[in-house]
């Protein structure tokens, strides 16, 4: 089974010879070495590249452990250059190298050879991987599969497909078990052997407990404002668990670190600025949020949002929660209102609204909708992605009601 991952794939290619080392990141599993050794590779094929010009390694193989040395691997590579033709270096798993940052830096210096890397461990699988490389790294951030990736490989209807991605997501693994049984328990296992594993290590989180709780609260409220005062407040409520604030926090920014979660922070559109708490967090992959809950938990409405918010990501947009404020008048009174905004999508010079909404059955519900949309008053595109309409369109207002099909599926919708 071939999955084709255009979007990663174009990304190497636009970084060919720009003098830094490739790095690609992202949670385990969710394709970077098939993008590499697989896509990237076949790529340089037609291109016309010979095989002994593509260095490659995998070097969590037991046959490659002696090039885990730093030294070893610096002979192995400079041994393989005869020429002065162009060559390319592909490393898997490159962690296994003792001091591999400067093993990476000192391929640079061979001037016809081009980096490409990925690795899994707890500083792999970190933000802050790049700083490693001291300005020579260029980071390739790859997410798990989009429904668009899913739905080309699955065989079915895009419907029986959403159904199947609303429960158990894009890992392209899953995809290979044939019945559910199977695909729950990789899910489950991969969650807390793999990825919190991770975290623990990274982070010498002492306190089990407390991470995993933290984790089953944001599962169970996703799309929702919550900071690290409120959930400490949740902690004692509803655990009689007493967890500090800056504890909690903590905890968030390790989740976010290690790409399992994303944080959407809220911004004024009026007064242009962001508010500092509090913020909304998504999973990166849903089929690990609903693994988290024992699959107990499978509301659409909140999947959805939290499926498209991941879309406009790999789409390259920076997402926020929109907020704008207006007066309305209460028993005779003027009051000041906020008005949520599920997404304020930015990149470069462009700028969408984005409303996220399963059903839009009647006026009194298209109304509540697009209330926040019509009162933020400059000239960017209004949207609303609705899941259960055919066809996308305009409404009066000109806010365009876009098929949740039409988004997922064509990466111009917007410009419909």
């Amino acid at each position: 089974m071939e999955i084709k991952r255009d979007v990663y794939l174009q990304k190497l290619i636009d970084r060919m010879h720009n003098g830094l080392v490739k790095v690609i990141t992202g949670i385990r599993r969710c394709g970077k070495s098939y993008l590499l050794f697989e896509l990237f590779y076949n790529y340089l094929k037609k291109q016309g590249v010979d095989d002994n010009h593509i260095i490659t390694l995998a070097l969590d193989d037991r046959k490659n452990k002696k090039y885990r040395d730093p030294d070893a691997l610096c002979d192995y590579v400079h041994s393989q250059v005869v020429d002065g033709k162009q060559y390319y270096i592909l490393l898997d798993e490159v962690q296994f190298v003792a001091e591999f940052e400067d093993v990476l830096n000192s391929f640079l210096h061979i001037k016809n050879t081009d980096t490409y890397v990925t690795g899994s461990n707890a500083k792999f699988l970190s933000k802050d991987i790049i700083t490693e490389f001291r300005g020579r790294g260029d980071e390739v951030h790859i997410s798990p599969l989009s429904f668009k990736e899913f739905y080309s490989v699955y065989g079915g209807t895009k419907e029986d497909a959403w159904k199947q991605y609303c429960i158990y997501g894009g890992l392209p693994k899953a995809l290979e078990y044939k019945t559910d049984e199977d695909k729950v328990a990789y899910l489950k296992n991969i969650f807390a052997e793999t990825y919190l594993t991770d975290i623990k290590e990274r982070h010498k989180v002492r306190n089990d407990a407390e991470l995993a709780e933290l984790l089953d609260i944001l599962s169970s409220s996703i799309g929702s404002l919550t900071n690290p005062k409120k959930l400490s407040n949740t902690f004692k409520s509803v655990k009689q668990v007493s967890i500090h604030p800056d504890t909690l926090n903590n905890y968030l920014e390790h989740l976010v670190d290690a790409y399992l979660i994303s944080q959407s922070k809220r911004y004024d559109i009026r007064g242009k600025k962001y508010i500092n708490t509090p913020s909304k967090y998504y999973f990166t992959d849903i089929g690990l949020r609903n693994a988290r809950l024992n699959f107990r938990q499978i509301e659409e409405t909140h999947i959805m949002e939290n499926i498209i918010y991941n879309e406009l990501k790999i789409r390259g947009f920076n997402v926020d929660v929109g907020v704008v404020e207006y007066s309305k008048s209460e028993s005779g009174k003027s009051v000041r209102v906020q008005a949520e905004v599920d997404f304020v999508c930015n990149k470069a010079d462009r700028r969408y609204y984005i409303q996220s909404a399963l059903a839009v059955p009647d006026k009194e519900k298209m109304l509540q909708e697009q209330n926040s949309l019509t009162r933020i008053g400059d000239s960017f595109k209004k949207i609303i992605i609705v899941k259960d309409i055919i066809k996308s369109y305009y409404n009066e207002d000109g806010i365009l009601i876009l098929s949740l099909f039409d988004f997922l599926l064509n990466d111009n919708c917007f410009e419909i």
